[in-house]
């Protein structure tokens, strides 16, 4: 199984790092790099080479070190979404497409929503999946580009992986987007229960990430449209009856960008 590590940048970013563990010189994917400097300091502590970037989305906050990170690294290639805004992807994607490093298989999904050109990596041999900002633990990303209906088909998606799929979210919001769940669903057990897991692991400044897809299907409002539970407190909340999974979703997000 491929080691992660989440190197932390900003307020709340992480950058995933990925290697394997019994192989060192099999180089380092360094994922959403918005910094260079931290993860430069973290290649040379760990004596790692950087084999690959990948990017999910075009926000400066996931791309911002990637020059420099060329620049000092003999030149790595870049993958990303081939409809992205940013100039500095070299292996331009689209959903379908299948890039193999580190001896693993990423199967690229288009997963608009918070940005057009937003896409995923699912390595289903080493239950991965690299969603940046499309799927937090317990919540989801900002709809600044796409629609309900394109998110809540990422939800779907992310929905089909397996449950012990670990999910490599691109920020630390996971306290934030648990208080909002209990809002949703307060008699949910599992939101209890995980709100109190992960306040003790931020109180030891420990990353709550990665979740798991079956954890985000029993704690994610967004990923519970159809649950009448979330259903009942989203009209109560709103006043409006949602029609479909995406109205839900919907209504839910313009509840949480207020909340």
């Amino acid at each position: 199984m491929l080691n992660l590590t989440p190197i932390p940048a900003f307020n709340d970013n992480y950058i995933w790092a990925i290697c394997h563990p019994e192989a060192p010189d099999s180089g380092v994917i360094i994922v959403d790099p918005g910094s260079a400097d931290c993860v430069q300091q973290w290649l040379q502590e760990n004596s790692r080479k950087l084999a690959a970037i990948l990017i999910t989305h075009h926000h400066e906050d996931h791309t911002g070190g990637v020059t420099e990170l060329q620049q000092q690294n003999d030149y790595c290639p870049v993958y990303g979404p081939s409809n992205s805004p940013f100039e500095g992807i070299t292996q331009p994607l689209t959903e379908g497409d299948l890039i193999c490093l580190l001896d693993t298989a990423f199967e690229v999904k288009a997963v608009p929503g918070h940005t057009l050109d937003h896409i995923s990596y699912y390595a289903p041999s080493a239950g991965l999946l690299l969603c940046g900002d499309t799927l937090f633990m317990a919540g989801c990303g900002r709809l600044f580009e796409g629609t309900a209906e394109q998110m809540q088909a990422a939800m779907d998606y992310f929905a089909s992986l397996p449950d012990d799929t670990r999910v490599c979210a691109a920020h630390e919001y996971t306290l934030s987007n648990l208080a909002f769940a209990h809002a949703v669903e307060p008699e949910n057990q599992d939101i209890r229960v995980m709100t109190e897991k992960c306040r003790s692991m931020r109180e030891q400044d420990l990353p709550t990430l990665p979740s798991r897809i079956g954890l985000e299907k029993a704690i994610n409002p967004f990923m519970r449209t159809r649950e009448t539970s979330v259903i009942h407190t989203v009209y109560g909340h709103s006043g409006e009856h949602p029609d479909s999974p995406a109205q839900t979703l919907a209504l839910l997000r313009e509840w949480k960008n207020s909340f």
